[in-house]
């Protein structure tokens, strides 16, 4: 291994990222297969659901970063400003971008059904509720001290 990616793996402020964001997706799947009673191969990738993994990785990064750098660096309080602008944007604008999609999803079918138009339907799960955000910001919380120096 190279010098670069020792430091990589080395890293534990990235290291509580990638924990925080593994473990929110994985949950997500574990929630929803046991849901649906099946495996779906986008909720390896795809976004909203609980826990939000958004929220998840960045209060794993601020969190691993205020331990590391001091909760008076000018890091921490960037990595904060990130991450209160990814909570908001992940519960507020992208929530309600979804309900938007859904509406006009059923605008599409009604518009199909009548055989007027045939359209391509609008992602509706793209954000999440705030009760998501918080259980992803507590799964960040246990990948940032679970990693703690």
């Amino acid at each position: 291994m190279s010098s670069t990616s020792n430091a990589w793996w080395a890293n534990q402020v990235l290291l509580s990222w990638l924990l925080a964001c593994l473990l929110a997706q994985g949950i997500k799947i574990i929630l929803g297969t046991v849901r649906l009673r099946r495996f779906d191969f986008r909720w390896l990738i795809g976004t909203g659901g609980m826990p939000s993994t958004h929220a998840a990785g960045v209060t794993a990064l601020s969190l691993a970063v205020g331990l590391r750098a001091g909760f008076d660096s000018p890091l921490f309080a960037t990595a904060i400003a990130f991450t209160v602008i990814t909570l908001f944007d992940a519960q507020g604008v992208r929530r309600w971008s979804g309900l938007q999609a859904r509406i006009m999803n059923r605008m599409l079918e009604d518009i199909y059904f009548k055989r007027r138009i045939q359209e391509q339907r609008l992602k509706e799960l793209l954000g999440h509720t705030p009760v998501e955000v918080l259980a992803g910001m507590g799964v960040g919380v246990v990948a940032a001290l679970a990693l703690r120096p």
